[in-house]
């Protein structure tokens, strides 16, 4: 279990990029969404301990995670927002290197664990190729790989998916979803579709704070009955923003779909949505706006 209480980060600039975070997160796979600039990296680097919070506590499994950083780095498996890598140096080669930094001393044990983690993420015909020839989607899965020396209990992965196509995205994800339950697997993204597709719990940060926090198909459920759509005429948008709580828009073949937020039938035109975590998310994100 990772408790986090009354989590707060300024930086020197005086941008409050956390602002007192409480949050428990179970074995098991758990979602952080929320939009750019939402605090979501600052968060990740201070559970990983690689920057100190302004006030506050982080706990894992009886490891007081600011007193005690090298006993966190022990059993943490990271792959940051930006993971950067020896370009010339073959994907077998720096993994070998990491594992040697990670303490796996034996030749033997980093070969089996090396061969072992190519495998699982399905880059041992490149093994011998230079990082700098992979694909985004190769990169990534090399992190994953990386981040899963010496079977770590905790394992953070920072906006994984922007942008991979949607066939690398599925193959990281599945990738994601092969690492079971028994170990800590943080997700911080802006793509609700991640969180959608793997998560049984989530929490929703915006602004430094923690607006939501549940699991997707309870806070689904929340919404069933309150979502509707319209599809109007681009110009119209402002009107129905001053008249209707609306919650989100897309483009469909040059016209502008709505969806609003409504206890009954908001209107002529409007349909009842089924609602989605989408709809969860950016209802919850809009609820903050007009609190501010």
């Amino acid at each position: 279990m990772l408790a986090i209480e009354k989590l707060t980060h300024v930086y020197a600039n005086g941008t409050r990029a956390l602002d007192g975070v409480d949050l428990l997160i179970p074995p098991g796979m758990f979602g952080l969404l929320g939009p750019n600039g939402a605090g979501k990296s600052t968060l990740m680097r201070t559970i990983a301990t690689l920057q100190a919070p302004t006030s506050g506590t982080i706990t894992f499994d009886g490891i007081d995670v600011i007193a005690q950083p090298e006993e966190l780095r022990r059993t943490l498996g990271y792959l940051p927002q930006d993971f950067g890598v020896y370009p010339r140096v073959s994907a077998y080669d720096m993994l070998d290197h990491m594992a040697v930094l990670k303490g796996v001393a034996s030749r033997a044990e980093r070969r089996d664990t090396v061969e072992g983690l190519l495998n699982q993420v399905n880059l041992w015909a490149v093994r011998k190729k230079a990082l700098a020839g992979f694909s985004g989607g190769m990169r990534q899965r090399f992190g994953i790989a990386q981040a899963l020396i010496g079977d770590p209990r905790l394992i953070i992965v920072d906006e994984p998916t922007a942008g991979l196509d949607p066939e690398e995205r599925n193959r990281f994800l599945n990738l994601l979803g092969e690492i079971g339950d028994k170990v800590v697997v943080i997700l911080s993204t802006h793509i609700v579709e991640d969180v959608a597709d793997l998560c049984p719990r989530m929490a929703v940060l915006a602004g430094g704070h923690i607006l939501l926090e549940g699991a997707p198909l309870d806070l689904i459920d929340a919404t069933r009955g309150r979502v509707w759509q319209k599809t109007i005429a681009r110009d119209e948008l402002e009107a129905y923003r001053n008249t209707h709580r609306v919650i989100s828009t897309r483009l469909f073949a040059g016209r502008t779909i709505i969806h609003v937020m409504a206890d009954g039938q908001p209107g002529d035109g409007f349909e009842p949505v089924r609602g989605g975590l989408e709809d969860v998310y950016f209802s919850t994100l809009d609820a903050s706006r007009r609190a501010a």
